[in-house]
């Protein structure tokens, strides 16, 4: 907090004098887990890449003591994308259907090409910025316009809303939505898993709530601290984690209050579950997740591309990563970009190899862009 001109305290994010002081006070929490934990390092994974984001930006890692690794999980949307997914957005556009889709998603590879590539071909594929930029395509047009959604549930409930307020007769939606508990599921319960603590999304929280954590952390006995995305706001929450780690407190708490409720955005999760339901599906990279594809209801069958345009869908194909990519690797807090051969080389912004290097929210796309592991020993 700092004084404001009229006297009033106001917040401030990126205040270099806290962040000191956050780092130090995480230094000597983390030493104190360590012993309690008798372990010799800690692991704490985010599954956001806005968290990732600032995090490598303003360089934090660099304040976080050496044995205390923040891992990126499956924070990005884009990057989870199933190929077969994928596969199916390039046939809808090969048969001649516009495709309207986020920019990030126009140049992720399916099992062989992206809608880039059957762009370039001559199909009909649209880059939008938001699901109602999409409807008013489709009002333009008598021809049939498919959105192909991506994002994690706050961007679902977009994608719900639109469908709600009414949508002309020739748009549909193809589905790519995903659901991050259930994946945090997924990493949590690995065998060898090594993750003492989450840093949930704020901005996800925002609509579903702090609370719908509490299962996961009781289940697992792993604390997850709910923050926002400021330089403050990530070392805050990595102190308020590591204090739990040391207190054996699998709780949840809520770090970023200012935005976040318990509840959650009562209004908003009611049109998200109107339109949309959970199912079992492939999360790229990963594995299947169980409840982590988020579809379409029987009820709104009229606007599900799946539906309407079954007889297109390619044949389902193996969702095997290209050569050499380890972007499944990273996005479970296996590895790191740095230990991708590919990575800087073969695999560049300009010509991705995998996922993980297209979107701006991918860990190899941002660590290519800030780096992840800067070396400023000199600094603390």
């Amino acid at each position: 907090m700092s004084a404001g001109s009229d006297g009033s305290e106001r917040l401030r994010f990126r205040d270099p004098e806290r962040a000191r002081l956050l780092a130090a006070a995480l230094a000597g929490i983390v030493d104190d887990a360590l012993r309690a934990r008798n372990v010799d390092r800690l692991a704490i994974m985010h599954v956001c890449g806005s968290h990732e984001q600032a995090i490598s930006k303003f360089g934090l890692r660099s304040l976080v003591p050496e044995k205390l690794d923040v891992i990126m999980g499956p924070g990005c949307p884009v990057c989870v994308t199933d190929m077969p997914e994928i596969d199916e957005a390039v046939a809808l556009a090969d048969h001649g259907i516009t495709v309207a889709t986020y920019g990030d998603m126009y140049r992720v590879r399916g099992s062989g090409r992206s809608l880039a590539d059957a762009h370039a071909e001559g199909a009909p594929v649209e880059v939008v910025y938001s699901v109602s930029q999409a409807v008013e395509l489709a009002r333009a047009t008598d021809g049939e316009v498919v959105f192909f959604a991506c994002g994690f549930e706050t961007t679902a409930v977009t994608t719900a809303a639109a469908l709600i307020a009414g949508v002309p007769k020739n748009f549909s939606v193809l589905s790519a939505h995903k659901y991050v508990l259930p994946a945090m599921e997924v990493v949590a319960g690995l065998a060898d898993s090594r993750i003492a603590a989450f840093l949930a999304a704020g901005h996800a929280a925002t609509i579903t709530g702090s609370a719908i954590f509490e299962p996961f952390a009781q289940r697992h006995g792993i604390p997850v601290v709910v923050a926002g995305f400021e330089p403050l706001d990530v070392l805050a929450a990595l102190v308020k984690a590591a204090e739990m780690i040391r207190d054996n407190d699998a709780r949840v708490f809520n770090m970023f209050p200012r935005c976040v409720t318990t509840e959650g955005n009562r209004p908003a999760q009611e049109r998200l579950w109107e339109v949309f339901e959970l199912e079992d599906g492939g999360w790229r990279g990963i594995a299947d997740v169980p409840a982590g594809n988020i579809r379409l209801r029987p009820e709104w069958r009229d606007y599900d591309a799946r539906a309407r345009f079954a007889a297109l869908h390619s044949e389902a194909r193996p969702s095997l990563e290209p050569e050499g990519c380890i972007c499944g690797t990273i996005m479970i807090g296996r590895a790191n970009p740095v230990d991708c051969s590919l990575f800087k080389k073969t695999c560049t912004p300009q010509d991705p190899v995998g996922a993980c290097m297209v979107s701006s929210e991918g860990t190899c796309r941002i660590w290519h862009e800030y780096g992840g592991l800067p070396v400023l020993q000199a600094s603390r």
